[in-house]
Parts: structure tokens; C-alpha cells; sequence
């Protein structure tokens, strides 16, 4: 088989977020990038794959051609100006607190009072600025976040239920403080990348999903399936 030609090679773009996309031993992984490099394998596309800040990312991804940006939070603002394929994961959203007995918000009203954090660029600030937080403290990447936290710099941030297990799992002293919305995150592309490729990829993710691929790459990282809720709930 002759490989595609180099104006064809897709380049994927993410971010330092454990354990969906980062990178340990010189070499890039997580939950997202294997699925991502089995879908460009699946749909035999020629790939580059990139760790870099969020926000340079996903600018990237909107602007250059034949670049994709994930694991990227999807709704309505976002839908019209990227191609996607969904989805990687699907979960709920959290605010997290420091596990030290610092109260917990008895409101979202409550919560508007207290000092929150995220990372530029992130879907989660959307959510923030929805829920009516106007001062949100930002950072480069989640470490950061986590660390301004831990410190007291911030009293909450806002992540996935799967990430807070992951920082539970790793002993960060972290603990729910507000469930917030549920939320579907996929491969953002460039609006111009060929509709060819974009349908190769959606079908090696769909295919992923219903041979029980994409729940078994979730276990093997200690996360429950991406088919259920943080309850035990099965997805619709």
C-alpha cells in the first residue's frame, strides 16, 4: 500500500492532562490518544501527534488546516466551528475542593462567593461563565489548577468526575464540593478538514466503541467505562 501524501497527513494536537492525553517516557499517551492512534490506524491516515498548551492547541486547530485538537469538550457554541468526532469520553463535571474540611458551597449562589480556578482555554471556563463565575483565576494546565488548590490560591475548580477519580487514585486530597453538568468531549478538526477523512475517523470510533475497545482502554487505566455514569448508570 502506498502511503498517503504528506498535504494528507492529519495532525492531532493535545494537552498534559492525565491520564486522558500526556506524556510519560518520552512518548505521548492516555485514555484519548489511543483511541486516537487506533482510529488514524483503523482509517489508515498518516498522523502527527503533539503536546502543547491548551489554548495554543486549540487555536491551531481552528485556524490551520489538517490540524485536530482533543480531548475537547463539545456543545452548541463549539459545534459549528470545528468537524468532530465524538465521542472520546463522555462525562459528568465536578467542582472540586481541597479534602482539609474548607467548606463545601451549600449553593451555586454560595459558590459564586468563593475564589475559582480553571485552565485558559479550557471547556470548563465556558461552564464557569454559564454558571456566572466573572473572576475565574487561570493557569497553563491542570497541574497548575491542582496545585493552586491544594495551596488555597483558589477554593474550587472545575473538572471531569473520571479526572477527579484519576486525582484520588494518585492521593491528591481532593473531594467533590458541586456536581455540575454532564458533558460530551471528541477530536475538534479543523472546519476545511476533507468530510473523507472526518467519516473514516467517526467510523473507527464508532467501531472502537461497539467492540467494547474504547470501555477496555478505560479499565486498563483504572477508569470506570465511558458507557456508564459516575453513579452506575448506563449512558444514553
Amino acid at each position: 500500500p502506498f502511503s498517503t501524501p504528506l498535504a494528507e497527513t492529519l495532525h492531532f494536537l493535545t494537552e498534559e492532562y492525565a491520564p486522558f492525553n500526556y506524556s510519560k517516557d518520552g512518548r505521548i499517551t492516555g485514555i484519548a490518544v489511543e483511541q486516537v492512534e487506533a482510529m488514524a490506524k483503523a482509517a489508515d491516515i498518516d498522523y502527527t501527534i503533539e503536546i502543547m498548551p491548551w489554548a495554543r492547541a486549540f487555536a491551531m486547530a481552528e485556524n490551520q488546516p489538517m490540524n485536530c485538537v482533543f480531548t475537547t469538550g463539545y456543545n452548541r457554541e463549539r459545534a459549528n466551528r470545528f468537524a468532530w468526532v465524538n465521542p472520546l469520553l463522555k462525562d459528568e463535571m465536578v467542582l472540586l475542593k481541597r479534602k482539609d474540611g474548607s467548606a463545601r458551597p451549600a449553593s451555586v449562589q454560595e459558590a459564586l462567593t468563593m475564589k475559582v480556578g480553571s485552565q485558559r482555554g479550557d471547556f470548563a471556563v465556558e461552564a464557569l461563565e454559564g454558571l456566572g463565575f466573572a473572576d475565574i483565576d487561570l493557569a497553563a494546565d491542570i497541574d497548575i489548577s491542582v496545585r493552586k488548590l491544594l495551596s488555597g490560591r483558589i477554593d474550587l475548580m472545575p473538572t471531569s468526575i473520571k479526572t477527579y477519580e484519576n486525582l484520588v487514585n494518585q492521593g491528591q486530597p481532593v473531594e467533590k464540593a458541586m456536581l455540575m453538568a454532564g458533558q460530551i468531549y471528541g477530536l475538534a478538526c479543523h472546519e476545511k478538514t476533507p468530510p473523507d477523512i472526518i467519516g473514516r475517523l467517526q467510523v473507527a470510533l464508532d467501531q472502537l466503541i461497539v467492540s467494547g475497545a474504547q470501555d477496555r482502554i478505560f479499565t486498563a487505566y483504572g477508569l470506570p467505562p465511558n458507557t456508564r455514569t459516575a453513579d452506575g448508570g448506563s449512558k444514553k
